[in-house]
């Protein structure tokens, strides 16, 4: 039989070894943890699979790319990914959107950052209910 409980993010570790309960969420819950942490991380960070995270850690300083570009270069680098390392999910869809932002800050100085929003949508295999997941990040330094 398999294994119907998903965890939160982070893991405890020290929980579970230690015979107490993790927190535990849906199914929905764990894929857009499972997604933020692919999206989130870089390739090769990870020492279980070198091809785990995404491609926004390689743009993060990239001000040479039109936004068309970017937009491109993250939509397939995001897809791929996603396809790979997400077996819960089928039919999935990246949509990305490239903006700049004005940031106030604590000081007088103002900065201007490249947004970008990501709207990820697919269809839950166990369920086959439909799943959506939004994120955004700003570039160069990468923050969320």
């Amino acid at each position: 039989m398999k294994n119907n409980r998903y965890y939160t993010l982070p893991l405890q570790a020290n929980k579970m070894l230690s015979g107490g309960m993790h927190d535990s969420c849906t199914i929905n819950e764990s894929i857009a943890h499972y997604i933020h942490l692919a999206n989130t991380s870089y390739f090769g960070e990870c020492t279980f699979d070198e091809d785990f995270g995404s491609a926004i850690w390689l743009v993060d300083f990239d001000n040479l790319k039109s936004s068309n570009r970017l937009k491109a270069f993250i939509v397939e680098s995001l897809e791929e990914s996603l396809n790979r390392i997400e077996k819960r999910l089928s039919n999935i869809r990246v949509e990305v959107k490239v903006k700049q932002e004005e940031l106030f800050g604590m000081t007088e100085s103002n900065r201007i950052k490249k947004k970008i929003d990501i709207h990820i949508t697919a269809r839950v295999n166990k369920t086959n209910e439909a799943f959506s997941y939004v994120e955004y990040f700003y570039l160069g330094p990468l923050s969320y």
